[in-house]
């Protein structure tokens, strides 16, 4: 919103007006807007939702300090969506493709977090939201963000090749702004279809999914948007399970923040994906600015979640969260990145289907279940083997920062 205003001024030649054109500063508003929201309006947040007895209801699982909690304020994911939605939609262009596709995306998932909260809090089920109706609206995201993504005309990928490659179907050669990269020896710009994504630690990474179908491709989207559903679903009940502990879905949410943020940066910078020779994604620069957002929230709401826990997100932000490092992800072309960048999510994932299997297992063939963890998710394994709640928790955040490295690293590691 405000873009246009200062676009509108610097037609005019009004000081300082021209700033608004960059997006380092831009994403930095955003970044210090979401913070001073999640942090002065979350505790006012946090107090109505005190007087309104919006409490946790907690189930004895034998933990220790379990048992405190109970009462603490849940919904607190409200506090995360207002200060994402808020930058955003003053500091990012609101006509880009994926801007839109991202708000969508938040507020969707918000939704289905909150009737699933609400039914627990207020309608006193413990079981909130049924699963295959949080499934269904999941699937819904991803079939909206797919079908974006694959038939819109705004969505395109640039590619760097060598100057003898034969242009493919679907491929046109480009040029860019910043000199005619074509221009330069060895290499040319094309563009390609929006069915090209990145494998990690492969030279020449580009794959398309429609060399999954066979033939010329022309139903990709049979392909893509079952692709794009799986992901979001997986992620976001990925961050879902991860929110245990005080602080844990919370601060590895932020580092994945700051590892998408770079990676989006250097997609949508031409410069930069020339020397990285990584694909180059017009218009997706405005992600930064959302993405700046999404880690200032992560990182505000944290000073109220950090052990001991002041408020819970609930399913409200941790769905949304989720959802939203999904969409992203798939948005910039790296959604095979996922598992290591979220590997927290997926080992907590993991930890439950190989308990829950196992158990199965176990019963059917020697008449009782037998566990491989003490308990699951993992986070709550080690709470049982008596490590204390915030060293788990750093423990966490540290595992998160090594592989949002490792994810980074992958730019130049092929």
């Amino acid at each position: 919103m405000l873009y246009y205003i200062f676009e509108f001024l610097e037609k005019y030649n009004f000081p300082g007006a021209g700033l608004f054109g960059y997006i380092s500063f831009r994403a930095a508003l955003a970044l210090i807007s979401s913070l001073i929201i999640s942090i002065v309006f979350g505790k006012r947040i946090i107090g109505r939702l005190q007087r309104q007895q919006i409490g946790e209801t907690v189930r004895d699982l034998g933990l220790e300090g379990q048992m405190e909690k109970s009462g603490t304020p849940t919904m607190g994911g409200l506090i995360i969506l207002g200060a994402i939605l808020i930058p955003t939609i003053l500091f990012a262009r609101l006509e880009n493709v994926y801007v839109i596709t991202m708000l969508l995306a938040t507020v969707w998932l918000g939704l289905i977090g909150f009737v699933d909260d609400y039914i627990k809090v207020f309608k006193k089920n413990k079981e909130g939201l049924k699963g295959r109706f949080k499934i269904i609206g999941q699937i819904g995201v991803g079939l909206i963000v797919g079908s974006v993504l694959y038939f819109s005309d705004d969505v395109v990928v640039h590619k760097r090749v060598s100057s003898d490659y034969q242009l493919k179907e679907n491929e046109k050669l480009v040029s860019h702004e910043e000199g005619d990269l074509n221009a330069k020896e060895n290499y040319k710009w094309v563009e390609t279809d929006e069915m090209t994504t990145t494998i990690p630690f492969v030279k020449n990474n580009e794959f398309n999914y429609k060399w999954l179908l066979g033939g010329d491709g022309s139903y990709g989207w049979l392909i893509f948007i079952p692709i794009v559903i799986f992901i979001v679903i997986a992620v976001s009940n990925g961050a879902n399970m991860t929110d245990g502990l005080d602080g844990l879905a919370t601060g590895t949410s932020a580092i994945i923040g700051i590892a998408l943020a770079i990676l989006a940066y250097v997609s949508s910078h031409v410069s930069f994906a020339e020397y990285l020779n990584v694909m180059y994604i017009p218009f997706a620069e405005e992600l930064v600015i959302f993405i700046s957002a999404f880690v200032g929230a992560c990182i505000g709401f944290l000073w109220f979640n950090s052990y001991p826990a002041q408020v819970f997100m609930g399913d409200t932000g941790s769905l949304a969260i989720g959802g939203i490092i999904a969409v992203f992800a798939i948005s910039i072309r790296k959604e095979l990145l996922i598992p290591v960048l979220c590997g927290v999510f997926l080992i907590e994932n993991i930890s439950v289907m190989l308990q829950v299997g196992y158990f199965k297992y176990s019963r059917r063939k020697y008449g009782e279940g037998r566990r491989i963890f003490k308990m699951a998710p993992l986070h709550h394994h080690y709470q049982k083997s008596g490590l204390h709640e915030a060293k788990i928790v750093a423990r966490f955040w540290i595992l998160a920062v090594l592989l949002a490295v490792v994810t980074i690293v992958t730019l130049k590691v092929r």
